[in-house]
């Protein structure tokens, strides 16, 4: 099946889910996932998620699904999916799709950010989300615990999530914590962005990507005051409502 297929088919699927899971407006992370507590240390779980090239790929664009899916109580998926289905929701070859997603969903197991039940009879292992922090415990909803990361249904719906790649997709969670609502341009500090563990290269080819979609405007404005040797230091804004409609080419 040619990739336009796979993906037209995916997007049919994503749109049912969301629908199925009775999502509207914004899909809730807890900062947590995105920013870690000190720039020593763990990493963020959202940058652990994405290391190891095309295996991040599929792993974070699995949890980020589990996690727009299990929208209520118990925060499991009923009934789970097969390894082929979720193959074919995430447009995956047929191939090696199947594989990729069994050995993803055992690594978010094997690292705290779902449980993997065997079901009597034998079919896929049921899913349950866990922390978003990693850590094994149960999942709260971010909005009952004040502050969160919301990332409009759209990003699903929409097929952002298999247009972007893994560090554009990371960066775009990033940005929507770190401008926090904003609506007006703000700079990131330096010690901000290595507690969400981008390394330079991956922000600086996730922000070209971003922007070459019309998410995200990089702007310049001097540091220090008029007396001072000014420097010039990037700010962003995203344009959250590019979101509600559907990739294009990108720019450039």
């Amino acid at each position: 099946m040619e990739k336009r297929e796979l993906r037209a088919g995916a997007e049919v699927l994503l749109a049912g889910a969301a629908s199925r899971s009775k999502r509207s407006g914004n899909v809730p992370f807890p900062p947590a996932f995105v920013i870690a507590a000190t720039r020593e240390g763990t990493p963020a779980p959202l940058a652990r998620m994405i290391q190891g090239g095309q295996g991040g790929e599929v792993r974070l664009r699995l949890y980020l699904c589990i996690t727009m899916m299990a929208s209520g109580k118990p925060y499991d998926l009923k009934p789970p999916p097969t390894s082929k289905s979720w193959a074919a929701l995430l447009a995956l070859d047929s191939r090696t799709g199947e594989r990729r997603v069994t050995r993803n969903l055992k690594w978010l197991a094997d690292n705290g950010f779902i449980r993997l039940e065997r079901r009597w009879g034998g079919g896929p292992h049921a899913i349950t989300l866990l922390s978003a922090t990693g850590d094994g415990s149960d999942y709260v909803r971010p909005i009952e615990q004040g502050r969160y990361v919301g990332v409009p249904v759209e990003f699903w719906t929409q097929g952002w999530i298999l247009e972007l790649s893994p560090t554009a997709a990371a960066l775009l969670l990033v940005l929507l914590e770190a401008l926090g609502g904003h609506d007006e341009a703000r700079y990131i500090t330096t010690e901000r962005r290595h507690r969400y563990g981008l390394s330079s290269d991956t922000w600086t080819k996730a922000t070209k990507e971003l922007a070459g979609h019309g998410l995200l405007t990089v702007g310049r404005e001097p540091q220090g005051s008029f007396y001072d040797h000014q420097r010039l230091r990037n700010t962003y804004w995203l344009d959250v409502e590019r979101l509600k409609k559907p990739p294009v080419t990108p720019k450039g």
